[in-house]
């Protein structure tokens, strides 16, 4: 029995310790994004400089210019402040021909169809202060559904299913990530923009002393033990 209490203890502790070591990597994470998103806004060729170079640019500052292909917009299943709606991706085209596709931000679920918020199409040229955000490489879990291209509804950021769909040119060269547009308003107030959300739990302080509480609790358990059996 002691062999068995003394294995249980040593893994409750170890099971605290790793949770404080997330800590402090949660804890280094989050301040290097709030760094990223206060740093000035650099350059297209810059951010595809980090990406090529397998850094990766999310929630880096980047500013891009170009006119939007209103006709390739798509819609990613979202909400905003309690409301269920949309988020809008449209491909922007780049003077040098190629394509970025920039999420401008949240319409309401009845507000999808285009037609519904014609102020907001911008016509011409536009430049646009947003975030860049890394691509998704697969569905990020089973639980999330199937996205429905023919429906234009997608549940996950595939950028080569939303740049399939998006009614481009055969063969146009698209950037390999995201921008997710600022907080710039738009006319007539949709899309609504900067809603990009830094949603990164960080519950390993309470983890780890959940952990060690455990491991606290079962030394004290068995000093009870041992103190009645041997007043018994």
């Amino acid at each position: 029995m002691l062999i068995v209490l003394a294995c249980a203890f040593f893994i409750l502790m170890a099971l605290g310790t790793w949770q404080v070591y997330r800590l402090q990597w949660k804890e280094g994470l989050l301040a290097d994004i709030d760094a990223r998103t206060k740093a000035q806004p650099v350059t297209l060729a810059e951010m595809e400089r980090r990406f090529a170079e397998g850094a990766g640019v999310e929630y880096w500052p980047v500013e891009v210019t170009g006119t939007f292909h209103h006709a390739g917009e798509r819609h990613f299943f979202s909400t905003w402040k309690g409301q269920s709606g949309f988020n809008v991706y449209t491909p922007l085209m780049l003077d040098d021909g190629r394509v970025i596709i920039v999420n401008r931000g949240f319409v309401p679920y009845d507000r999808k169809d285009a037609a519904t918020r014609a102020d907001g199409q911008v016509a011409g040229p536009v430049e646009i202060a947003g975030l860049a955000r890394d691509p998704l490489r697969e569905k990020p879990s089973f639980m999330v559904p199937e996205n429905e291209p023919g429906k234009n509804v997608f549940y996950w950021k595939d950028i080569a299913a939303m740049s399939a769909t998006a009614n481009l040119p055969r063969g146009i060269e698209i950037v390999p990530f995201f921008v997710d547009a600022g907080g710039a308003p738009n006319p007539g107030g949709l899309p609504v923009g900067g809603v990009t959300l830094i949603d990164l739990p960080n519950n390993h302080l309470q983890y780890a002393v959940t952990w060690y509480g455990l491991a606290a609790a079962l030394v004290g358990v068995a000093l009870f033990r041992f103190r009645r059996g041997r007043a018994a």
